[in-house]
């Protein structure tokens, strides 16, 4: 039998899978392949968790981007996403394509992201803090660079 081992780094974080089969997620981030995509283990639980019940609600994958870098060295345009407890995520789009958007476009589904979020929320069993700036979502707090991603951290 063949054992797939996801890759880790020094505090035994793991990379986030990057495209696993019938998943409700995708990943984006630059660079590619996972680098700044490594992942505590309550993270994960979360996403998974998610995940999981995102698939039995809507039809659309939510795209994760940035967690943390190997380690968790500053990472380039971020003053957080160093302890694996952070991490990115688009705003669904109304045309279901996995591609960046802002809240302020028409293609941006509002409805769809603020029952993402909501599912975020309920399945963590930690308060979270949300950083989004359509503020019309409920719970959202709106901080610089925040158009076209919500930022989930405990």
């Amino acid at each position: 039998m063949t054992q797939i081992i996801q890759p880790h780094d020094s505090r035994g974080f793991v990379m986030i899978p990057q495209a696993p089969e019938d998943a409700g997620y995708y990943v984006y981030g630059e660079p590619g392949a996972g680098v700044n995509q490594y992942v505590h283990p309550q993270m994960l639980s979360l996403i998974f968790a998610v995940e999981r019940a995102w698939q039995g609600i809507d039809s659309r994958k939510f795209g994760v981007g940035d967690i943390s870098s190997a380690g968790g060295p500053k990472m380039g345009g971020h003053d957080s996403h160093r302890r694996g407890v952070e991490v990115d995520i688009r705003p669904l789009r109304k045309d279901g394509k996995e591609i960046g958007c802002v809240y302020q476009d028409d293609a941006y589904d509002r409805a769809g992201t603020e029952k993402l979020i909501k599912l975020f929320r309920s399945c963590s069993a930690s308060p979270l803090l949300i950083f989004f700036n359509d503020v019309k979502i409920p719970g959202v707090r709106p901080l610089k660079k925040h158009d076209n991603h919500f930022h989930v951290q405990f």
